[in-house]
Parts: C-alpha cells; sequence; structure tokens
C-alpha cells in the first residue's frame, strides 16, 4: 500500500502522454456523517425488535460524487451506511439542495442507495412495515441522515474540479455465496452456464482525477449483503463494505481520522439480493451439522440455521472481508500502465426517471429463452409465508419454512385480521402463499410502497441502473443484459451497466420469474408478484431507449407524500442523572497504568443518554497520544475501527446511566503515553441540555 499513490500517478502520467486523456468533466465527491441515535432505538435490516442500539463501533457515513459534462449536464449518485434508501427521505434531500441550487438538481439527476449495512439505527423509511420493528417513524434519525446526504451532495458540489473518470474492474473471489442456491439452480441451464459462480465475483470501480492526475475518489460496486455483523450485533457499525470504505480511505488520507480527508472511497451496493458475506455457510448452530438446503431449517434440537464466517466471529469476519474488498480496490488504483485494465469514460451525461404503478402494470417483454413475447402485470404488494423464515444470515421467527408454498388456516385468520387479500391477489401471486396483504393494509398509513422509482443515469459510455430493491444475481444479470442491448441497438455504442441497488425507495426483493416459482425468502419478499422482473426488464429497456434517444418519458404518478401521518412507539430522553458524591463525566473505571499490543483498554465514564446530542461529524471520545509536555494529539475517535462505545442504564428511574469505552491496541499501535477524554450532554430534569467532559489518567502503551 505504500507505494500506492506513486503506482497511480505514474500510470496517469503515462496515460497522459499517449494521448489518452481526452475527456474532461466536472468531477467532485464529498462526504458527510449520517450517524443516527446510537442507543435505544432499533436497528433496521434484521427486523428484529430485541436489536436495539447501544452504542457505536463504527460511525456512518454517506459518500457523493458529482459529474458534470461540457453542455452543463449533470449526475449526482449517494452511497450511504444504511439499509437502504426511503422515498420520503430522498424528497427532503432534493428539498434542501433546491433550497440553494435552485433546480441544478432534481428527483431525476440525483440517486441516493444504500450499502445495506443491517446495524444502523432505523425509523426513517416511512412505510409502516419497515419501520414496525423500529417501533415507528424516529425523526432524529430521518434528520440526521436528510441533513448528511444533503450535505455530501453540497460537498461534492463545492468540490467540483476539472477532471476525468476511468473504470476498472477485477474478479474478488471468498468474499460471498449464494444463500439461495436451490433458487438459482431454477434458471435455464443454457443460461446458467454462460456464468462460472452462482453470484457475481466482479468489482467495478469507477474512479475520478484532477487534470493533475491527483486521486479525488474511487466508488466500487460489489455484490454482496452487509451482513457480516449478524443480528445480535447492537452497535452502530457500517459493516463489511463500510470497513472496506474505511481502508480505502485511510490509505488515501494519511494521518486523518476515519470519515475526514479530501479521498472519498466507497463501495457499494450491486444486485445482492441472494448474496451472503457468510462464506462458511449454513449450519445448524447447536449440533453443526448441515441445515436442509431447501428449507434452511434443521432438525429439533440442532438449533436454527445461520451461516458465519470466514472468521472466528462477526466482528473479525467483518475485517477479513472488509479487507478483501479494499484490496481488491487498491490493487486497481495501483497497476502499473502495462498490465491496467482501466479505461478512459468518455461521452456525454444524461439521466432519465420514471414513477411507475406497479399493482396497476399491464404490458409485455420479449423473453429471450421462450423467444415468446410474454405479458406481464403486478399484484398488489404482499410478503409471502417464507418473508417470516428470514434467511441463513439471520433466521426468523416461529415454525416458517423457506420454500414454503402453502397456507395455514391459523397464520391466514391472523392475516386477514390485519387486511385480507382479494381472490385476485391470491391467484395474482401464485404459487406465493400470502401472509401479509402489505398492498391492502391501510392503517395508520400505507404498509409498502405501490409506486417505485426507477432511474438511469449515464456517465459517457457508462449507465447506473438505479434500481428500488434487491435484485438477485441472475434478475440483475438479465437486467444489466437487457439494458446493455437497447443501448446498443438505439445509440450504437457498447456500455458498461452497473447496478445500483437499494437506491432512492425501497420494496424488498426481485427475483427472476424462475426463482419466484422456488419460494424462498427472496421469492417471497418479492413484492409485486411472479411477473415483478419481467416489469422492471420491459421499463428499463423503454427507459434506456428514451435516454439514447435524448428523448423525454412521463414522470408517473408521484408516491404519496405521508410526513405529516407517521406514528412513533419510541419515547425521547426523559432526563439524566448520577449517583451522590458523582457527576456527569466522572471517571468511574480508570485505565490501567501500563498495556502492551493486543490488549484491551477499558474506561466507563458516568454518562448522559447519547441521544441528547449525536455529536455529528464529530464524536463522543477521543483517545489522545502524548506528543509532547504541551500538546497531545487525537488518535483514535468513535469511528475508529479499534474502538467500541458501550452505554447502558444502571436506574431507569433516577436516569442514571454510564458509558464504557474499550479500545484493542493492534500491533500498528504507537508505543506512548494516552488518555482518554469523553464528551456528551446531560438533560436536566427541570429541562435544558447541558454539555460535560471526562478525561482519564494517562497510561504507558510499550513497545512489543
Amino acid at each position: 500500500m505504500a507505494n500506492s499513490k506513486m503506482a497511480f500517478l505514474a500510470f496517469l502520467a503515462i496515460s497522459f502522454l499517449c494521448g489518452l486523456a481526452s475527456a474532461t468533466y466536472k468531477v467532485g465527491v464529498g462526504r458527510a456523517d449520517i450517524t443516527g441515535p446510537p442507543v435505544e432505538i432499533n436497528f433496521m435490516g434484521y427486523a428484529n425488535i430485541k436489536q436495539v442500539g447501544r452504542g457505536i463501533h463504527t460511525r456512518v457515513f454517506a459518500r457523493a460524487f458529482v459529474v458534470e459534462d461540457e453542455k452543463g449536464n449533470r449526475v449526482a449518485f449517494v452511497s450511504a451506511d444504511a439499509g437502504m434508501m426511503g422515498y420520503g427521505l430522498k424528497r427532503e434531500v432534493i428539498k434542501r439542495l433546491q433550497a440553494r441550487y435552485g433546480n441544478l438538481y432534481h428527483n431525476d439527476n440525483v440517486a441516493i442507495s444504500g450499502t445495506h449495512t443491517h446495524g444502523a439505527p432505523g425509523g426513517f423509511l416511512m412505510h409502516l412495515l419497515y419501520d414496525i420493528s423500529i417501533l415507528g417513524f424516529v425523526p432524529q434519525t430521518f434528520e440526521v441522515m436528510a441533513q448528511g446526504l444533503y450535505l455530501c451532495i453540497k460537498r461534492a458540489t463545492d468540490n467540483l474540479v476539472d477532471g476525468r473518470i476511468l473504470l476498472s474492474k477485477t474478479t474478488v473471489l471468498n468474499v460471498n455465496i449464494n444463500r439461495s442456491p436451490t433458487s438459482y439452480l431454477r434458471n435455464p441451464a443454457e443460461e446458467r452456464a454462460q456464468y462460472e459462480h452462482d453470484t457475481d465475483k466482479t468489482l467495478t470501480q469507477l474512479r475520478f482525477v484532477d487534470l493533475e492526475n491527483n486521486l479525488l475518489g474511487a466508488f466500487n460496486w460489489y455484490a454482496v449483503h452487509a451482513t457480516s455483523m449478524n443480528n445480535t450485533n447492537r452497535l452502530v457499525t457500517s459493516d463489511n463494505v463500510g470497513y472496506a470504505a474505511l481502508l480505502l480511505e485511510k490509505e488515501y488520507n494519511p494521518n486523518k481520522m476515519p470519515g475526514k480527508g479530501k479521498f472519498v472511497g466507497a463501495f457499494c451496493s450491486s444486485n445482492l439480493g441472494d448474496v451472503s458475506p457468510n462464506i462458511m455457510g449454513p449450519k445448524c448452530s447447536i449440533s453443526g451439522n448441515e441445515c436442509d438446503l431447501l428449507t434452511s431449517r434443521c432438525p429439533t434440537g440442532e438449533g436454527d440455521c445461520f451461516a458465519s464466517g470466514p472468521g472466528k466471529d462477526m466482528y473479525e469476519s467483518t475485517q477479513i472481508l472488509g479487507q478483501r474488498l479494499a484490496d481488491a480496490a487498491l490493487g486497481l488504483l495501483n497497476e502499473q500502465s502495462q498490465e491496467s485494465t482501466a479505461r478512459e469514460v468518455t461521452g456525454d451525461v444524461r439521466f432519465i426517471h420514471q414513477f411507475v404503478d406497479m399493482p396497476n402494470y399491464n404490458g409485455s417483454t420479449y423473453n429471450p429463452l421462450s423467444r415468446k413475447v410474454d405479458k406481464v402485470r403486478g399484484c398488489q404488494p404482499a410478503m409471502g409465508y417464507s418473508f417470516a423464515a428470514g434467511t441463513t444470515d439471520g433466521p426468523g421467527a416461529f415454525s416458517f419454512e423457506q420454500g414454503t408454498t402453502t397456507d395455514n388456516p391459523m397464520w391466514n385468520f391472523v392475516r386477514d385480521f390485519i387486511a385480507a387479500p382479494t381472490q385476485e391477489d391470491i391467484k395474482c401471486h401464485e404459487p406465493k402463499p400470502i401472509l401479509l396483504a402489505t398492498g391492502r393494509a391501510t392503517f395508520p398509513y400505507e404498509w409498502q410502497p405501490k409506486i417505485v422509482s426507477d432511474q438511469l443515469l449515464k456517465i459517457g459510455d457508462v449507465i447506473i441502473a438505479a434500481v428500488p430493491c434487491e435484485f438477485t444475481t441472475m434478475a440483475g444479470r438479465r437486467l444489466r443484459n437487457q439494458i446493455r442491448a437497447a443501448a446498443s441497438a438505439v445509440g450504437g455504442i457498447d456500455t458498461e451497466v452497473i447496478i445500483a441497488g437499494l437506491t432512492n425507495i425501497y420494496t424488498s426483493y426481485t427475483v427472476t420469474p424462475e426463482e419466484y416459482q422456488a419460494q424462498r425468502y427472496e421469492a417471497a419478499s418479492t413484492i409485486f408478484g411472479p411477473h415483478t422482473h419481467s416489469i422492471y426488464m420491459d421499463v428499463f429497456e423503454r427507459l434506456t431507449k428514451a435516454l439514447m434517444r435524448n428523448e423525454t418519458v412521463d414522470a408517473g404518478p408521484s408516491p404519496p407524500y405521508m410526513n405529516d401521518v407517521m406514528l412513533s412507539l419510541n419515547t425521547g430522553v426523559l432526563f439524566d442523572g448520577h449517583p451522590i458524591n458523582t457527576d456527569f463525566g466522572y471517571v468511574k473505571s480508570q485505565p490501567n497504568k501500563v498495556y502492551g499490543i493486543n490488549e484491551t483498554v477499558k474506561v466507563t465514564y458516568i454518562s448522559g443518554n447519547p441521544r441528547n446530542n449525536l455529536f455529528t461529524e464529530k464524536t463522543y471520545f477521543t483517545i489522545e497520544r502524548k506528543i509532547n509536555e504541551d500538546r497531545w494529539k487525537v488518535a483514535y475517535t468513535d469511528a475508529s475501527w479499534e474502538t467500541k462505545m458501550v452505554w447502558h442504564r444502571t436506574n431507569t428511574i433516577l436516569g442514571f446511566s454510564e458509558m464504557d469505552i474499550y479500545w484493542d491496541i493492534s500491533p500498528q499501535t504507537l508505543p506512548g503515553e494516552y488518555r482518554i477524554r469523553h464528551s456528551g450532554e446531560y438533560k436536566y430534569i427541570l429541562g435544558g441540555k447541558y454539555p460535560y467532559e471526562g478525561l482519564t489518567h494517562s497510561f504507558t502503551v510499550k513497545e512489543d
């Protein structure tokens, strides 16, 4: 890694002298903190009501790039360390952008994608099914995300310079596996024979440089669930892809704290629907035996079917996979000119967007496998029985099994009490047995979206397909091929197509029609029925042709505005208290005097509730190293991988709480004298919030 900058600059210098530097864009990158309330709020992803935040392992960030061509056509793309994106949130971001920039940014030229971490605070999606395990809407989460998403685009805009874009790709093995391999095998053999693996192993990178060949940023797309941290995790985390981003940024922002520095590196979601990072595969949690492949169930007494790996625990697994992804991205940036796979992106910037009413969609699409035109229609949103079974990354509850194609009178009774599907709904979704008729549920507001956001961003000969859900491997492959073929047929150019998953609005999963028949978790969560993927193929083909012809399309029906009907069972902080003879910031447990490499420092403070102040763009604590008698330098923060912040109540009635701070001393740690500083706010029982600070005594980290 040490020679990464020199190698990259050498490649670009040679490329320039050879006349390869021909296309000029205005390019800019930006980053912002979007860490929501780290305690007492449920995380979004596993839908596990027990997964309530207790602190921070790593902060979560939003990373953006902005590109403008010579004619002033502009697009903005954001990758956010979040489970997914909600349209209400995007609408608020556009509102804030337009308050500053007028109509420079709008719904059509801004795409916001989630990395799919399952370890960040929820309550921002504004649809009941997705917020119900969070106990409803969380204004604090929504606000910090809206402001951070806006801010990262603003910073990218402020950083715009004349520059160039290069595209490169590499194969990354030992990072993902298919978690529904039996469903994948439902796809035609001749189609599967075109691919070596049952998941996509290609990492695609867009790198941004200025005209002096200074590296500005690198955005990488790779298909893998951000679920190395399992549903027992209680600390805010950006998971495997987020850790990869931290490593990449650390390489090009030396001596900067995580989340700081000019270089922006992102790892973005792609067609990850059936793709797990738990590469040791599923095993029965008690016996260690193999799970049943079709149902992902274990015999009675052998535990849950749970996948893990490659590390000894979820932290090590996250670290290993994040390192592998970062190494792959760095490898592309470090390539020497004679062996480089990078090519320059050339051409104009375009964009197209359309809202589509999925339940009322009727159309047709050409099926290249059957060589016939298929009629397609959408269904009212509904979740199948296998949705409740969960996945091998996070098993569900009760006795539900993946692959279920028959219903149960008891669960149907429960379903009908909430909202009953019509006979037309039941027939439309076959062979999915409907567990939740979310499209028919209206109390207290819409349970799942009916109107989706379909969008394409064209940057030269690269097309980013912003899809509003989790496409499975083969579903994504087919869509890429469809868009590429349409662009070639109409525009006469060969394009690189990137699937950007979980973008703009969230509508669960999309599987191929063949995979839908298996009714595993992903198929049961394909909410618009068996033709969902065919509809997307139809819509994106039409949008691609319009994009290449520079034609406009009808905007489509806008999603409903629901900000004024949000409900929440989450309570605010009433007040904070502390025991007699102490104060906020009091160090209850001091560090030892001396530590060695690979040991862990733990200190405990009397604290206020972290929800009183999220310390956005700041930190709840610093680990400081002594430089001289008058100067201490911050070495680690709450965004650092090596640290953990764990908060817990000690007396609910009196409002007492404590903050534990852990620091794992790595072999890279410089020896010397250290101390730990904690900052917070407490809420006074009579009103008002007040800052406090606590500082440990100093301690020594000795040489190994």
